[in-house]
């Protein structure tokens, strides 16, 4: 059994010789929806170098991805579960795969968990040595440090396939025609649709258990917002109602939205004002004017790309007067 070291004694899977048209490639997802906006140009990368993708994710994930068009499968719970659901995809693609070959699987994560559950579904999984994961995988690569998180992706996608290019500078991601067409129509139906409106995002991930993430100035930004007669948009997730309700009251509430709807909302806004959460990845994906509040746990290198995204990142917590006058300056 090999320890947890790059192995890179294989030659990387694109430049193994010929194979098909277009051949299938698996992509296991990240399970945070930063995570996989921050993904997104790599996945192009990929879709770009003539791989047919085959993504699979959390229950968002088709919904973020509707408007890229690609393929997305729910990935089920459990590893047996998981297992026969990647075993059932690579026989549906085995006409598709080169002779003699199994077909090939990224792993964007980095858990010991999806290198087995690709393992024992048949797949060629290709990602980084962690989590004493090495002998599970055709091809491991270490993991450098980089700037920003967004490159480890891209980096493994380059060693995968046997080139280099720069990262893009900043994530594109369109929602698709339907959820446009839903986000507009709901403005519609809430006075909003002629108004200009700010989105707020006053909340945090699962793993943020003491919202050491969130910013604190929330409900006083919604005071001043409803003093200037300003229009507030919250989009709360599931369980999110209730603190909502009670940190925005004067806002609009749009709740059960999926998140390609949520993205059309914000592409729209005057504004984005959000914490160190994926929200605020989304909207500066779908090319929001985005306020990215980070406070002391967040770090820099999860930070929101993009031309239009305004990051307040400070040990002591960005001002009220500093976010409302970046949110409407």
């Amino acid at each position: 059994m090999r320890g947890d070291t790059a192995d890179e004694r294989e030659a990387p899977a694109a430049a193994r010789g010929p194979s098909p048209a277009r051949p299938p490639l698996a992509v296991r997802l990240c399970n945070w929806v930063g995570e996989v906006v921050l993904a997104v140009p790599t996945l192009r990368r990929l879709e770009a170098a003539g791989y047919e993708l085959r993504l699979l994710g959390k229950g968002w994930a088709p919904a973020l991805l509707e408007g890229a068009h690609w393929p997305v499968v729910v990935r089920a719970h459990g590893l047996l579960a998981a297992t026969r659901q990647l075993a059932e995809l690579r026989r549906g693609l085995a006409e598709r795969t080169a002779a003699g070959r199994r077909p090939a699987a990224l792993l964007l994560t980095k858990s010991f968990s999806s290198a087995l559950e690709a393992r024992l579904g048949g797949w060629d999984a290709v990602g980084y040595a962690r989590d004493g994961r090495s002998f599970l995988l055709a091809q491991s690569y270490a993991l450098p440090r980089f700037a920003h998180a967004s490159h480890a992706y891209w980096h493994l996608a380059s060693r995968f396939l046997g080139s280099d290019a720069p990262y893009p500078t900043a994530v594109t991601l369109t929602p698709s025609a339907a959820q446009a067409a839903r986000a507009a129509a709901l403005l519609e139906s809430h006075g909003l649709a002629a108004r200009p409106y700010l989105v707020l995002c006053p909340f945090s991930g699962a793993d943020d258990r003491e919202a050491r993430k969130v910013w604190p100035g929330f409900a006083a930004l919604g005071r001043r917002l409803a003093e200037r007669g300003v229009a507030a948009l919250v989009c709360p997730g599931p369980g999110e109602d209730a603190r909502a309700e009670a940190l925005l009251p004067g806002a609009t509430r749009l709740g059960g939205l999926d998140l390609g709807a949520y993205g059309a909302l914000m592409a729209r806004a005057q504004a984005v004002v959000a914490n160190d959460t994926g929200p605020g990845h989304l909207a500066a994906g779908v090319g929001a004017r985005l306020v990215a509040v980070y406070g002391p746990r967040s770090v820099a290198a999860w930070r929101p790309l993009g031309a239009r995204v305004t990051l307040l990142h400070s040990p002591g917590w960005a001002s009220v007067d500093e976010v409302l006058a970046a949110a409407l300056g």
